[in-house]
């Protein structure tokens, strides 16, 4: 056994929104730069594994059929826009289920014990994608069909699934909203799109509580994303007691992207991988990523090595003292459904 499981999928540089609109930053350029640097490494170790196509039953728990049927019409008829900065090529709709197939082969193989620590490193991306709306790049929530699939096929009774992309995953917030075995918890940059994540959207009905939204403001560097992941959502997800954690890894926090506008540094994503790792290693849940954002090639390349290196198993998580702010008033709205 590898270290861990990585898949990839030829597709995934078959979708390119530049076909419409030349300056869009969702190149297929992101995969070529993250396989690069994972192969200079002999891939860290990990087993690398051709993703499937995702199945129609796991698709359509997620997502209305509507929705699925209206993606793959445009593809056929050629494509076009979804919206001002979602697009369909020809080859989209193919590239979007074997992104949604990797993120469930990721899971089914971590379940079955081929192993701990899985990456599904595929796009187009998803956390954006709602049930009947594809937008903001994405067009198949894949961590959440993901997730739905743990529960629906192989009886997980609780499901953690953490985001830590500079945007708000609304459409994994909205598709597990009323639900209460799914915690979901996002760190974000307030006031950029999708303007979704309010601290005080805590989720609705059985689900309240369930969905920890931790906005921050433009410039937020490491110390204080991790200062929420620490006092916030990983006290939160220790006693949630997940039997699977799941990660919405995006990595257009880092400083250098030119779509986000924190400052977060390679070193922090790994960081957050030492907290996460060490978090699911004492519950005993494996652990798989998702690839979501991240737009400069060189940070999200190393970005996405700092990460995997850390999850298996190099490097010490470090405490810091809590953001006084941020952390105070997180700890004031969560405090009423968590012991933090």
């Amino acid at each position: 056994m590898g270290i861990g499981l990585y898949f990839r999928h030829a597709s995934s540089l078959e979708h390119d929104p530049r076909e419409y609109l030349p300056a869009h930053p969702d190149t297929p350029e992101r995969i070529v730069a993250i396989e690069h640097e994972m192969a200079s490494l002999d891939w860290l170790g990990f087993d690398v594994v051709d993703a499937p196509l995702v199945t129609d039953a796991a698709l359509e728990r997620v997502h209305s059929t509507a929705l699925v049927e209206a993606i793959r019409k445009l593809a056929m008829s050629g494509g076009g826009p979804v919206d001002a900065d979602t697009f369909v090529g020809e080859a989209s709709f193919r590239a979007a289920l074997y992104a949604a197939g990797g993120a469930c082969q990721m899971v089914e193989r971590l379940l079955d014990g081929d192993a701990r620590l899985g990456f599904s490193g595929l796009r187009p991306a998803g956390h954006h994608a709602e049930c009947d709306r594809a937008m903001g790049f994405c067009l198949f929530n894949n961590v959440a069909i993901a997730a739905e699939s743990a529960i629906v096929d192989h009886g997980l009774e609780r499901v953690f699934v953490l985001d830590w992309d500079v945007h708000h995953g609304n459409g994994t917030a909205e598709i597990f909203r009323h639900r209460s075995d799914v915690l979901f918890a996002s760190i974000h940059q307030r006031g950029i799109y999708p303007g979704t994540g309010r601290l005080t959207d805590p989720g609705s009905g059985v689900g309240e509580g369930h969905t920890i939204n931790l906005p921050v403001y433009a410039g937020s560097d490491g110390e204080v994303w991790l200062s929420l992941l620490e006092y916030i959502i990983l006290p939160a997800a220790l006693e949630f007691r997940p039997q699977l954690v799941l990660i919405s890894a995006g990595f257009d926090a880092h400083r250098l992207d030119p779509v986000g506008g924190c400052m977060l540094e390679s070193a922090d994503f790994a960081q957050m991988g030492c907290q996460v790792r060490d978090v699911a290693a004492s519950l005993g849940a494996p652990v798989g990523a998702v690839l979501e954002g991240g737009y400069d090639l060189g940070a999200l390349a190393d970005g996405v090595i700092a990460m995997l290196t850390a999850l298996s198993g190099v490097g010490e998580a470090e405490s810091i003292a809590p953001d006084p702010i941020l952390t105070s008033r997180a700890a004031a709205q969560f405090g009423q459904y968590w012991s933090l």
